[in-house]
């Protein structure tokens, strides 16, 4: 990777993909290729024409950053809960499910404390809090036991979580946000 020139800004084959900052789908011929030393084309960089970011795409298409993983969530009005889902979506753009597995484990505990649990308790305390006062519907309660038993998997073992477990985890971690957060301010909007 050393040896590579990059040219100048130009015109290139149009490449669709999502950009990995912005999350919108887009379709740019915007941007740079690089040639090895034997003059063989081997990397891109296009540029977003919404964001104006790059996303670099290497000879085997591996795009980087990655495309971030699940939506937006609507009107979250606690400041860290919203921060923390976008840092674990955000790590699945990165390939660190590791790491987005435990922001999803530490999203409950956070939503709990702004529902009302007491601070410094333990994690089981905080999903029986959250189940306890119905944040959690009767037949989802399986999937915060998935989200405990991955998010200690990921903190207390030797193990690396893949693609797989983040997506599941942030796929449950959204609907829960939408259901706590968004639909009951969508409805307060609509009735005010």
């Amino acid at each position: 990777m050393a040896n590579l020139q990059w040219t100048r800004r130009e015109k290139l084959n149009s490449r669709s993909f999502i950009c990995g900052y912005c999350g919108n789908p887009l379709a740019s011929e915007d941007g740079y290729f690089a040639t090895n030393s034997a003059g063989r084309v081997v990397s891109y960089i296009y540029i977003c024409h919404k964001c104006e970011k790059p996303t670099f795409f290497d000879e085997d298409s591996k795009q980087t950053p990655g495309v971030i993983f699940g939506k937006d969530v609507l009107d979250i009005d606690d400041e860290s809960i919203k921060n923390l889902y976008n840092e674990a979506r955000k790590c699945t753009s990165n390939n660190s499910f590791t790491a987005a597995v435990l922001c999803c484990r530490k999203l409950l505990m956070h939503i709990a404390v702004a529902k009302g649990a007491e601070q410094n308790k333990n994690f089981i305390e905080y999903v029986e809090f959250l189940s306890e006062k119905n944040y959690i519907p009767p037949d989802a309660k399986e999937w915060v036991d998935h989200i405990r038993t991955k998010g200690n998997e990921a903190n207390h073992e030797i193990k690396i979580m893949v693609r797989e477990d983040a997506q599941d985890l942030l796929s449950f971690i959204e609907m829960l946000l939408k259901i706590i957060y968004e639909f009951p301010a969508n409805i307060k909007k609509k009735i005010s």
